[in-house]
């Protein structure tokens, strides 16, 4: 397995070694990191629990939880459980191991898509084209333009940028999706938030996941991030990621850990 993979597609195809029983190897990571960067481990689990499920149901939601650092020199092996499929819903559980202990675990809902009406309250907000705006990077795999800024020096993060995968993907749905979830852990939303005594961020805890259209990630996608609550130092945040027509392609709630220092 190799740990330097630069190529999305690549990464999310983890390896089947046995029935339910996966292995991935670490990627790009933004170059070098002391741990595995959380939405890697977070998508690599939803291909995993993808391989066991009927390819005509697609993911619709995760919830993990971010229970010890993933060490990116290695490999992790992914243990799915195969709660229940019933008539149109099926439901996974998987669990990301390094060196015998669980780093990772997540709850995943796999639904048979049926036509119905759209309705929606909650709309990104509105900002400049991307063609409009300065490309940066991240690592090897993901390219950004941040409508607000990150200051790292000054502990602000962009609550709020435009992010595509820098390698086509194909057009099957888990592939675009479990890219969604990869992209869908940067950002935060408090790092724009300037409250005294209150920090801007810290490790993540949990991070919850609906997909509700089909967005590509290999093409432009907003990432509108928001503060909802925080208490107790935890914070809470919510997120809608959409495309650069305008449509909604999934949203998120996020808690981490409100901590002095940079997000991990």
């Amino acid at each position: 397995m190799t740990a330097d993979s630069s190529d999305m597609s690549r990464l999310l195809d983890v390896e089947e070694i046995d029935r339910d029983l996966f292995r991935a190897g670490a990627g790009d990571n933004e170059g070098p990191r002391e741990t595995l960067y959380g939405g890697q481990v977070a998508a690599q689990a939803l291909s995993a629990a993808g391989r066991t499920v009927d390819a005509a149901r697609v993911p619709h939601s995760l919830h993990g939880y971010f229970l010890r650092p993933g060490n990116p020199e290695v490999p992790v092996i992914y243990r799915v459980d195969r709660d229940r499929d019933g008539g149109s819903f099926s439901a996974r559980q998987v669990r990301a191991v390094q060196g015998g202990e669980v780093i990772f675990s997540m709850l995943a809902s796999f639904h048979a898509e049926k036509p119905s009406e759209d309705f929606i309250e909650v709309l990104p907000r509105t900002v400049a084209d991307p063609d409009e705006m300065t490309t940066s990077r991240w690592g090897e795999l993901v390219e950004f333009r941040e409508v607000t800024k990150t200051r790292r020096e000054k502990g602000e993060f962009s609550d709020c940028m435009w992010v595509r995968v820098t390698c086509p993907l194909p057009d099957d749905r888990l592939t675009q999706a479990c890219a969604l979830t990869f992209v869908s852990d940067l950002g935060s939303g408090f790092g724009q938030l300037v409250r005294p005594g209150l920090p801007r961020g810290g490790p993540s805890v949990d991070h919850a996941l609906w997909l509700h259209a089909p967005i590509r990630a290999d093409d432009w996608v907003l990432i509108d991030l928001r503060p909802t609550k925080a208490r107790g130092i935890r914070g809470l945040y919510s997120g809608i990621l959409s495309d650069r027509r305008g449509t909604v392609g999934a949203f998120l709630q996020q808690e981490l850990l409100l901590r002095w220092g940079p997000p991990t």
